[in-house]
């Protein structure tokens, strides 16, 4: 079973832009958070951020709302993780929360020396799992294309 890592807080006036919600620097700062926190867990290694991918804003998040991060492992390779980072909000007196914001990140677990090590294989068993491995497989063959079309730019 692959039970997400779940941060909860509330969103404080140092997370607000010029318009008056959450900043999305702020979002993106727990995304890493929380990926880092689950990609660590599964792996028992220190990891790095090596992608973030198609991270989508739905909705803004209003200042004072409780946020929730939720990250669980999508897919694994031989030393990377694919986390999917779902991010909600609701308001105090709510009981539902709302989607806000979702991502895959990836991140590489490491040794002492910086090199990249395995991680423990991650294989669904349900079939919402088995479609997430899917979703990350797709997204890899994406992201691949994306590199190539940014080759002459770097």
């Amino acid at each position: 079973m692959n039970t997400p890592l779940v941060f909860q807080f509330i969103s404080e006036p140092s997370d607000i832009n010029y318009g008056g919600k959450v900043h999305g620097g702020s979002v993106m700062k727990w995304i890493d958070q929380a990926g880092y926190a689950c990609a660590s867990t599964w792996s028992g290694r220190y990891c790095v951020t090596v992608y973030v991918g198609g991270i989508r804003f739905y909705q803004p998040i209003k200042i004072g709302q409780i946020v929730k991060v939720e990250a669980h492992v999508i897919y694994t390779g031989s030393t990377s993780m694919h986390i999917a980072i779902n991010v909600f909000a609701r308001d105090l007196k709510k009981e539902t929360f709302e989607k806000k914001t979702h991502c895959i990140i990836v991140f590489v677990a490491t040794d002492d020396e910086g090199k990249s090590v395995s991680v423990p294989k991650w294989v669904p068993h349900t079939e919402e799992e088995k479609k997430q491995e899917e979703y990350a497989k797709r997204l890899m063959v994406h992201r691949k294309q994306i590199e190539e079309e940014m080759k002459p730019f770097l």
